[in-house]
């Protein structure tokens, strides 16, 4: 009997151990990667911070977003006076740290016109743009190109690292064939090489430097137009004083026509003619002095 009670408690017992650890909370268990980052795109969740980069990876994506970029506009303005307007370009453009690069000026209808072609720093070219547009009594025409040389340029880099690398070799060369054979015609092949080497290195160099000015300066040609002569014909816009100019200017073309030829006439075909006729003349009086003789030899 008693026996029996000792394994009816036993089992009691076990029981009530397995009801505990059943109801017991489990530990935490090291969450996995992926179920970590899993509701990174649900609404309110939080989402996990990138590895942090290299630092050579830093310098490469520095590296990349900075492009170069050759920027160049052309701007067709039409202005009250061309010269005025001309000084007032260069009063800009030497406000913004640029220069003229180029000037040409020239007379269309006893009106003056210029073009002209400055350079600015790119990072001002939107407010060059602006400044150059708000002298002009309307804008004809406006264009703006860009050109990526970046590939360019970083080719030109890597060839120049190669470039100088073979340089330093050879450097290294002529100095171990001066110290240990010492001949010339060996010395002479190593310098020969050495120079052809230097002078790509030099090519390459004035390329990039060409590359790094012209992606740091803009280029804008403008064309100075005066509005007599951009003024668009027709009822609306149409002057009697317009009218009067036309006249007046046409009337001076036709006698400056008429005054020329007289030039022409009096001083090139004139004496040339008589240059000419004097043979013709000097035949004919011997012609008719031989007619009037052979009257009188008949007589």
């Amino acid at each position: 009997m008693v026996n029996k009670k000792y394994v009816v408690l036993t089992l009691i017992l076990l029981f009530a151990l397995v009801v505990a650890a059943c109801g017991a909370p489990s530990a935490p268990q090291p969450q996995p990667e992926e179920s970590r980052y899993a509701g990174a795109g649900r609404e309110g969740a939080e989402e996990p911070l990138p590895p942090p980069a290299p630092a050579g990876d830093k310098g490469l994506a520095k590296a990349s977003e900075e492009r170069m970029i050759v920027r160049t506009a052309r701007l067709s303005l039409v202005v009250k006076d061309a010269e005025e307007s001309l000084a007032q370009i260069k009063s800009i453009v030497s406000a913004l740290d640029g220069y003229v690069a180029d000037t040409r000026m020239w007379r269309e209808e006893e009106q003056l016109r210029g073009s002209v072609t400055v350079r600015v720093p790119a990072e001002s070219l939107d407010d060059a743009l602006a400044r150059f547009k708000a002298l002009a009594v309307r804008v004809e025409s406006e264009s703006d190109s860009s050109q990526d040389v970046t590939e360019e340029y970083t080719d030109l880099s890597a060839r120049l690292r190669n470039l100088e690398a073979t340089e330093q070799e050879l450097l290294e060369l002529l100095k171990t064939v001066r110290e240990k054979t010492g001949k010339a015609e060996d010395v002479l092949a190593v310098h020969r090489e050495l120079t052809n080497i230097r002078g790509q290195i030099e090519q390459l160099k004035g390329r990039m430097q060409y590359l790094e000015r012209t992606s740091a300066m803009a280029a804008v040609t403008i064309e100075l137009i005066p509005d007599v002569l951009a003024r668009p014909i027709g009822v609306g816009s149409w002057q009697p004083s317009g009218t009067l100019a036309g006249a007046l200017r046409s009337l001076l073309q036709t006698l400056r026509f008429i005054v020329d030829a007289a030039i022409w006439i009096v001083f090139y075909i004139l004496p040339v003619a008589i240059i000419l006729l004097i043979p013709f003349g000097i035949v004919w009086l011997i012609w008719r002095r031989r007619r009037k003789e052979k009257p009188v030899a008949k007589a």
